[in-house]
């Protein structure tokens, strides 16, 4: 990680991991940063919600090119799922819809029903959700009063490890802390409501954490405080390094890439798929072009400056 100071736009491009506080919002996050970096050019890789804590990838200047590809990465989450209450968000943000013991629910009932949410699996989103219901959020038209029917979607869930049980309000309740591996799209109190259903007790989500997002790890994050005090940011080169197969290309190359020429296809001297972006460095270490392959050439998906 550098420092961010007096730097020109050049210096400043690249990813800054923030470890998101609960209560603020994905955009009041980027908000801060836009202060913090001195540039409007900033956006995120996937939004938290406010209830969430954890990593949250922002970039900076021409990182924001990088965003798109970081999103569908797959991530990790610790989570607390409550068993014996739902809420009309599945988190602990919306209002309890209704309550049923759970006493009766043994350590080996849970453990059958996650197992049953592991693997690839067809999940509904919660209904306060980002999506789009004919051009309308759905978390609006719930709020509006409207009954929202989300269609079910394919996502794959790599892992689902019980931690912890604990049995609160005189065994009324379950307390169930886990770690989820998911790929990209999947919500996680879907999955906390999906098994308290699957009990026929009810279940959603207390407490959600996103420890990481691809490659990037919990570790290197750093709060809005402590970024206020040390600017920090991942450098758009290292950024893209730990994202994307590397190819190194030659001073000649990489200037026929500044101008979106192709070149020689990366498959020629690397185990790359046709359609896998590759991150192609001049000599001097400068991202220059992220490459596709195309046939026998690989051509840019986008370029940066050569230097």
């Amino acid at each position: 990680m550098s420092k961010a100071g007096q730097n020109t736009e050049e210096q400043a491009s690249g990813l800054v991991l923030v470890d998101k506080e609960q209560g603020m919002t994905s955009h009041d996050v980027v908000g801060r940063i836009r202060r913090l970096a001195g540039t409007r050019k900033v956006g995120h890789a996937g939004t938290l919600d406010p209830m969430a804590t954890g990593v949250l990838v922002i970039g900076v200047n021409k990182a924001t090119r990088l965003l798109t590809y970081i999103v569908g990465h797959d991530k990790t989450y610790t989570a607390t799922i409550r068993l014996g209450q739902s809420t009309v968000t599945d988190d602990a943000e919306g209002d309890i819809v209704s309550e049923r013991i759970a006493a009766a629910v043994t350590d080996e009932d849970i453990e059958r029903e996650v197992a049953k949410l592991r693997g690839d699996i067809q999940q509904v989103p919660s209904q306060v959700s980002a999506i789009k219901v004919d051009g309308k959020r759905s978390y609006a038209r719930v709020r509006a009063g409207e009954q929202v029917e989300l269609k079910s979607r394919p996502v794959t869930i790599k892992r689902f490890d019980i931690h912890e049980i604990r049995r609160e309000n005189g065994g009324k309740i379950l307390d169930v802390d886990v770690t989820v591996s998911c790929t990209s799209g999947t919500y996680i109190r879907a999955l906390a409501r999906d098994l308290g259903e699957a009990l026929n007790v009810g279940g959603h989500l207390t407490a959600l954490r996103r420890t990481e997002v691809g490659p990037y790890k919990i570790e290197l994050a750093r709060t809005l405080e402590q970024l206020a005090q040390e600017f920090e940011i991942l450098p758009l080169e290292k950024a893209a390094a730990a994202i994307f197969p590397n190819r190194t290309v030659s001073v000649d190359e990489a200037v026929e890439l500044s101008f979106g020429r192709p070149i020689a296809a990366s498959s020629k001297t690397m185990d790359v798929a046709a359609d896998q972006p590759v991150a192609a460095f001049a000599p001097n270490g400068v991202l220059v072009a992220l490459l596709e392959d195309k046939g026998d050439k690989a051509r840019t998906t986008l370029v940066f400056t050569a230097k």
